[in-house]
């Protein structure tokens, strides 16, 4: 609601028609609610280390879908760079299996992993499709839609499979205080990550995304006051290096695809111009022959010219 109402009224103001269909806007924002619930849902029935060793298949499919759906080319250094990132988080994985969680007989481990994957198909197609949108279109419209579209699906869902669990919530200041720090968070997450998807693309966004679980290591020592393993310091520094690859590997490859570019648009230019210089030079090559032709005839036929 944030969003429609900031966006939105940006959007007003500029009084300009939809640059893409409403329809398109609708089917993007279910897909990322989706997302969302389906990714909050699977930690009631798996553990938090399943999850965010699942969580990891969003990059492959950002990267699936960008190849095929934008065209977008990786060379074998970004691949590289995307592996060590996927390493680092595992380090953090790794770091959280030496404490052992007590087992919950109420959880249904297989069934969180399922609803995990498919919340990553669900991120994926979404921050592919936001790419899109703030790279060829408008950012403004895109959070806009975002938002107003945002509110009319999770109302509706809440209104079907959650109004129970609302009305038994206990609105006192300090949860009034913790859903409105949540709103905010939201909102500039929202703002920053359209920035990010249209200066690196969904690819980068989602490689970055992995520091997620390296900063909660901030809040584990100074909010709640626990150890933390040395895995962790280790995997922060892998996933830093493993983003330093692929960003510097990214601009080398727009580096070469804009000289590509430009390479191919000069070489047309000079065949361009290699033709019709050609062309006039047989066509002043006609007009002597035939200007020599006209000069000759009368000789040829015995006319006296007066």
């Amino acid at each position: 609601m944030l969003l429609a109402l900031v966006y939105g009224t940006i959007l007003l103001h500029r009084r300009q028609k939809l640059l893409i269909p409403w329809y398109w806007y609708l089917a993007l924002v279910f897909i990322d609610v989706q997302g969302n619930f389906l990714s909050i849902r699977a930690y009631q029935y798996s553990y938090i280390t399943s999850i965010n060793l699942l969580d990891c298949w969003t990059i492959p499919w950002v990267m699936l879908l960008t190849r095929f759906a934008l065209g977008t080319r990786y060379s074998f250094w970004q691949f590289v760079g995307a592996g060590t990132c996927m390493a680092g988080l595992s380090l953090v994985l790794l770091s959280d299996s030496n404490s052992p969680d007590v087992q919950d007989a109420s959880k249904r481990p297989l069934l969180g992993d399922v609803l995990i994957i498919a919340a990553t198909f669900c991120f994926a197609f979404s921050n592919v499709g936001e790419e899109y949108c703030v790279k060829k279109k408008d950012r403004i419209e895109f959070i806009a839609m975002l938002g107003i579209f945002g509110v009319l699906v999770t109302g509706i869902q809440i209104s079907l499979f959650e109004r129970k669990n609302l009305e038994t919530i206990n609105w006192s200041p300090t949860m009034i205080s913790l859903f409105t720090g949540f709103v905010i968070a939201a909102f500039v997450f929202c703002t920053i990550s359209s920035f990010v998807l249209k200066m690196s693309g969904s690819t980068m966004f989602n490689l970055s995304l992995l520091t997620t679980d390296i900063w909660a290591v901030a809040i584990r020592i100074f909010f709640y006051h626990q150890k933390v393993h040395w895995l962790y310091y280790l995997a922060f520094a892998v996933v830093a290096m493993g983003l330093i690859i692929y960003s510097l590997n990214d601009s080398s490859s727009d580096d070469e695809t804009a000289a590509s570019t430009t390479e191919t648009t000069t070489q047309y230019e000079q065949l361009s111009s290699e033709e019709t210089g050609g062309a006039n030079l047989d066509w002043q090559n006609r007009k002597h022959q035939d200007d020599d032709h006209t000069c000759q005839a009368p000789q040829d036929n015995g006319i006296d010219l007066v």
